[in-house]
């Protein structure tokens, strides 16, 4: 009875005192529903200087695009969203302490991925070790999703061996007569860069079309004269890079200056940003590169990330920035899904079970996801046309006609 009293008494102090005891920021106390206290703190790391400085700058202004978005709207479940960078310099062994110390020091809520599969892989291998949601916006390589993640997720269209299946449907579909016969391939020792290339190199060669050229160059790699000169030996009528952007212009640069002429040139990432026509000085006309983002698509929030982009940075925006944006798009969906952002086991449990199973509407496009964590689409191809960049393929998508063969460098 003494108990039943006690509990009496204190109901009738709170019904007393009604606005004390119903408050959220008094120490201890529990928040209610949409009143948690303090931002839904978001860790990232990102290559900001070293080999993948470029895009990944480029993947930090989509996120705080999408960041902007979100805290313009009153922020995720009420709360505001706050983005804590780290500069992994490139470096995979950087990239995992980094997160490490997101998750453990500054005990964040969500952690987003960084850029590129050689960082992606140490860094979901952290974030799985804490039970943590890692959607990440640029680890396509095969290899990533063999590590068994089941917390990964790649926020794109496709993986990097699938980047140019449109272009390798549309080639070996020519007329025997039109058809190219052989093909070189210069590629970055990268896994993703690698398996943009060689998805394209094995579905041509089970084609019939012969590799005479394929070379692989490490990542510090300045001087391209060597492997452009193997290339104009051999003559291929295709020639592919597996290519970030330095590397890619770099190797343009050289196969221009021994006039090698194929009827296609393919490089990937590369020519999908801005800064490419200038830094090839002319010779971007015709080249192809697969894109998984069109800043003419009406997908949902596409022409909201072009404005707000522009408005924040100045200028265009390009693939890198958009799948920044597409990984805060999935992660928001998921939020307001599960109704929670905190790095608790149930509530990253729940996070991760909706988005393994459900179809987001996002700026590249309806994507979901296998279980492995792979996107189930494919990308577009673009080609560089009068100076513009055009979707050529898929025929539902195109904005222009594919030019082939292209014209001479």
């Amino acid at each position: 009875m003494a108990r039943v009293s006690k509990g009496l008494a204190i109901i009738s102090l709170c019904a007393l005192a009604l606005t004390a005891c119903a408050k959220t920021d008094e120490p201890g106390a529990a928040p209610s529903p949409g009143q948690q206290r303090g931002p839904v703190r978001i860790g990232i790391s990102l290559p900001l200087t070293g080999d993948f400085s470029e895009p990944g700058k480029g993947i930090q202004e989509g996120y705080q695009v999408w960041a902007d978005r979100v805290n313009a709207k009153g922020g995720l479940l009420g709360r505001k969203v706050e983005l804590i960078f780290r500069d992994d310099a490139s470096d995979p062994n950087r990239v995992s302490s980094d997160y490490e110390s997101l998750i453990t020091q500054d005990k964040v809520d969500l952690v987003f991925g960084p850029f590129s599969s050689r960082l992606v892989i140490p860094a979901a291998k952290v974030a799985e070790s804490y039970g943590m949601l890692f959607v990440e916006p640029a680890g396509a390589a095969a290899e990533v999703f063999e590590q068994g993640f089941k917390r990964l997720f790649y926020a794109a269209p496709a993986i990097a061996s699938d980047h140019y299946d449109y272009l390798s449907d549309y080639l070996t579909r020519l007329p025997a007569d039109q058809r190219p016969k052989t093909a070189a391939y210069a590629s970055l020792d990268d896994p993703f860069a690698q398996g943009t290339a060689y998805g394209l190199r094995d579905k041509l060669a089970a084609a019939g079309i012969k590799t005479v050229v394929d070379e692989v160059y490490p990542p510090e790699t300045t001087d391209f004269a060597p492997i452009a000169a193997k290339i104009a030996a051999a003559e291929p009528d295709l020639v592919v890079g597996g290519t970030q952007f330095e590397d890619s212009v770099g190797l343009v640069r050289a196969l221009q200056e021994l006039k090698v002429q194929p009827k296609l040139a393919a490089f990937s990432t590369g020519p999908t940003l801005a800064e490419f026509p200038a830094a090839v000085k002319g010779a971007a006309e015709h080249v192809i590169s697969p894109v998984g983002w069109s800043a003419t698509a009406t997908f949902t929030g596409n022409q909201d990330l072009v404005k707000r982009y522009k408005e924040m940075f100045g200028g265009d925006a390009n693939e890198d920035a958009a799948n920044g944006y597409t990984v805060g798009q999935i992660v928001e969906a998921a939020v307001t899904a599960a109704k929670c952002a905190d790095p608790s086991k149930e509530c990253q449990d729940k996070l991760t079970a909706h988005i393994g199973q459900a179809t987001f509407d996002t700026v590249v496009g309806p994507l979901s996801f296998d279980d492995k964590g792979r996107p189930e689409q494919a990308h577009m191809i673009q080609q560089y046309v009068n100076g513009k960049v055009e979707i050529v393929l898929p025929e539902q998508a195109k904005t222009a006609g594919i030019v082939y063969p292209k014209k001479p460098w």
